[in-house]
């Protein structure tokens, strides 16, 4: 069966890249799977630069197509920050931990009328012969008053990252696994790489 590598060190990515291909016949293996340590640095403008030069890098250290991605959240009322950002919002030592107290500080500041937020992703596959697919994921919501006290490892921001359309957070613990793949930035970039994915790998 032909391999893909899942390139991230976030295991919470890691469950959902491998829950949302749970239906493609691939053997998805984790840079854990393959003893790979090497890390990559994380310097491009945009999510899709990013997103490229990961699966890019982890092509070529494994010789296999390697899957990435990038995002972020992007708050209306502060010009879309942090956008790129948003792992290092905080500093370079940045952890959940620093991250949900500089969200409570932002979340106290937004203007009433303007709580718009959206979640952005650009997931890429580099195969060993240098082509590249790329997909958008977006989901849209706004940045609750008060954050949901459970904090999703790897994920500060989904704890105040509010759906009015269903009235609860984008959060695992108040989501049903339908409502997760539906609301999802990740998974509605992935469900557009599947075909292509199948074509370039069956």
């Amino acid at each position: 069966m032909q391999k893909l590598l899942i390139a991230t060190t976030n295991q919470g990515k890691l469950r959902e890249f491998q829950n949302f291909l749970s239906d493609v016949p691939l053997e998805l293996v984790s840079l854990r799977d393959l003893g790979i340590t090497y890390d990559f640095e994380e310097n491009g403008k945009t999510y899709g630069e990013n997103s490229e030069g990961k699966a890019r890098f982890y092509a070529k250290l494994s010789g296999l197509p390697a899957l990435s991605d990038d995002g972020g959240i992007e708050i209306s009322a502060l010009n879309g920050a942090p956008g790129v950002h948003s792992k290092r919002w905080v500093g370079e030592n940045s952890t959940d931990e620093k991250i949900i107290e500089k969200m409570k500080q932002v979340s106290r500041d937004l203007p009433e009328d303007n709580r718009r937020a959206v979640f952005k992703t650009i997931v890429t596959v580099v195969f060993p012969d240098e082509s590249i697919i790329q997909e958008e994921g977006i989901v849209e919501g706004i940045i609750a008053k008060k954050p949901l006290l459970k904090i999703l490892k790897g994920y500060p921001y989904r704890s105040f990252f509010y759906l009015p359309e269903i009235q609860k957070y984008y959060h695992e613990a108040d989501l049903s696994p339908e409502e997760e793949k539906l609301y999802n930035h990740r998974y509605k970039a992935v469900n557009k790489l599947k075909q292509k994915l199948k074509e370039k790998l069956m």
